[in-house]
């Protein structure tokens, strides 16, 4: 597909800000939605809005229907063993919480252990903490390297005999470096350690196979890879499905319900309680599929390659600009871009880009330790998506050093 192509799917990307044609770099924050997946929220709210699971009229079996269907496309994209391993939540906030509240009350004491990195987004540390609070059970931290890497070297020195999983991301939301997850995976798994990978990022920029990477769980939000807001998806290999204990309690997770007593559904039922968002999370149907579209088409790798290679010279190459999550070696980056301008504030930046028509964003991009730990306030960062162009690369780099020349 060209990148006209794959642009005209997107109305968001035709309007302009302020007189100018909108740049939006903020896909990492949320991605715009393509006209098949509006069109299929708005046919399922005006056509076909009715409980699902429950009534037995055709609206609620035809919703139902698109509900599960989205299911098995979901297992089917994760390549996971069976559809039975997807539950449906808000997004992966949702998840990682659902499995920090539902992991830890089954398999989480007093003196337990969690492994989280450095550079995790904040949904990825705080419900870890708050397990760590209720069980009294503690939190290590991997640490990164001075150019963002994970240190794997000494994940074996952090593991011990009270270690009960490791959360990692797939790939930082700051950084843009692709983590080696296969190889925390094999180290914890020959530890006899379970291990949950955000994939918040991950869902969107690599072809995920939750297969190969042997992972017990995999989390990721809808909004990031093209689906509507509130959507979100949590695998979860079987075994630990079952030997969990839910989430919430409420319709549709039960099988009975008595005073003396309740059984849970089957999963992933058991974790899905209440009224899902059943007019929302059918658009991942269209969403998943024109994610793996573009995950599949040379054309869009080599267009993303160009922008990352043009990008991370045209940084580094400005000793005015401090860059993180520089590649070293073999490691891969994707277009994610986060940095500061010694003399410039970050919001000051965004604010002059903003006035020229480019959506970047400033701040601690939800990960205040990793923020820490650079010893900064908060970074600036432009991520792309495939219905970004080159264009839309120089004209960035363009604006971003007239934007400095105005603050230092």
């Amino acid at each position: 597909m060209t990148v006209h192509e794959i642009r005209s799917q997107f109305p968001a990307l035709a309007q302009q800000v302020y007189g100018k044609p909108l740049v939006y770099l903020d896909n990492a924050a949320t991605a715009q939605r393509p006209l098949a997946v509006l069109e299929k929220e708005r046919t399922l709210a005006s056509t076909l809005n009715a409980n699902i699971h429950r009534a037995v009229h055709k609206l609620a079996a035809d919703a139902t229907e698109e509900y599960e269907r989205t299911r098995e496309i979901v297992a089917d994209f994760l390549n996971a063993e069976s559809p039975k391993e997807i539950v449906f939540t808000s997004g992966t906030t949702m998840s990682i919480n659902l499995v920090a509240s539902c992991f830890g009350e089954a398999f989480v004491g007093e003196g337990d252990e969690i492994i989280v990195s450095v550079a995790e987004h904040h949904s990825n540390i705080v419900p870890w903490q708050l397990l760590c609070q209720r069980k009294k059970a503690v939190l290590k931290v991997l640490e990164i390297d001075e150019f963002g890497g994970l240190m794997v070297e000494s994940l074996q020195k952090l593991i011990s005999q009270r270690t009960k999983i490791i959360a990692i991301s797939h790939i930082s939301n700051v950084l843009g470096l692709v983590n080696p997850v296969q190889e925390i995976i094999r180290i914890a798994h020959h530890n006899g350690i379970p291990v949950l990978v955000d994939g918040a990022q991950g869902s969107i920029h690599a072809k995920v196979d939750v297969r190969e990477l042997d992972c017990d769980f995999y989390a990721f939000s809808g909004h990031k890879v093209y689906g509507a807001t509130g959507t979100g998806v949590l695998y979860g290999k079987k075994k630990w499905l079952e030997a969990m204990p839910p989430y919430m309690g409420g319709g549709e997770m039960i099988e009975t319900v008595r005073f003396s007593g309740t059984t849970y559904a089957p999963v992933p039922g058991k974790f899905e309680a209440g009224t899902q968002n059943f007019n929302a999370v059918p658009t991942l149907q269209e969403a998943l599929r024109l994610a793996r579209q573009f995950q599949e088409d040379p054309e869009v790798a080599q267009r993303e390659w160009a922008i990352t290679h043009y990008l991370l010279e045209a940084l580094t190459a400005d000793l005015r600009i401090h860059l993180y999550g520089v590649p070293r070696g073999t490691q891969v980056k994707v277009p994610l871009f986060s940095f500061t301008v010694e003399g410039a504030h970050h919001e000051d930046l965004a604010l002059i880009l903003d006035k020229m028509g480019i959506a970047a964003r400033s701040g601690q991009m939800c990960a205040e330790p990793l923020m820490d730990h650079f010893g900064v306030t908060g970074m600036l960062r432009v991520s792309f998506a495939p219905y970004n162009t080159m264009e839309e690369a120089e004209y960035f780099v363009k604006c971003l050093n007239k934007a400095i020349s105005m603050l230092i």
